[in-house]
């Protein structure tokens, strides 16, 4: 394994994965309205997970985070050497439909991390290291193990699984990052 070859196959995980990615920065532009668990309490007395999580964010989110995905993946197939819909996903089909799953765990693991944060006290907003940057990833995979042979053409080689630690190592920078960008705009509350 050298280096462009880990290199290059970082950028192709990254590709596959950009819908959970950018599922939930996007679904902060449609968010706002009923919250996803209509302001009900956990029997610990705090709410399930809290006003941040609607469903107009969730639908947004996993809209525009499957079409980005799709987008993205159509200017790039059969255009680089690297990536191809027939090789990663089987063909158009499955692969539109891999986009929105992976956007819509992106926002599962996202409200995950948030049902986590309520049940440890924290508020919403309020930092959860590791929890806050990986929650989307966690998400998106819990999902894909409904789709056990796209694992297995795409994160089981030595060459995959090293380029998926390294993008997981990368993916607390991506995701400040971005956080960051959302909070110059006056998108975010916070800047983390």
């Amino acid at each position: 394994m050298n280096l462009t070859t880990l290199l290059t196959e970082t950028v192709r995980i990254f590709i596959i994965l950009l819908p959970a990615y950018v599922a939930n920065p996007l679904a902060v532009l449609f968010g706002g309205g009923t919250p996803v668990d209509f302001k009900r309490y956990w029997k610990d007395g705090r709410r399930i997970l809290g006003d941040g999580k609607t469903w107009r964010g969730l639908f947004g989110g996993t809209l525009s985070g499957g079409v980005v995905g799709i987008v993205v993946v159509f200017l790039l197939d059969g255009r680089t050497s690297f990536f191809t819909v027939r090789e990663i996903y089987g063909g158009w089909d499955y692969f539109i439909f891999i986009s929105f799953w992976l956007a819509f765990g992106g926002l599962m693991g996202d409200m995950l991390g948030s049902f986590i944060k309520r049940r440890l006290g924290l508020k919403r907003g309020e930092k959860a290291p590791g929890l806050d940057q990986w929650d989307f990833i966690i998400g998106a995979f819990l999902l894909l193990l409904f789709i056990p042979s796209f694992i297995i053409r795409n994160f089981l080689s030595i060459t995959s699984a090293v380029a998926l630690l390294i993008l997981l190592l990368l993916t607390p920078s991506i995701h400040r990052a971005v956080n960051i960008v959302g909070y110059r705009l006056g998108l975010k509350k916070e800047p983390w």
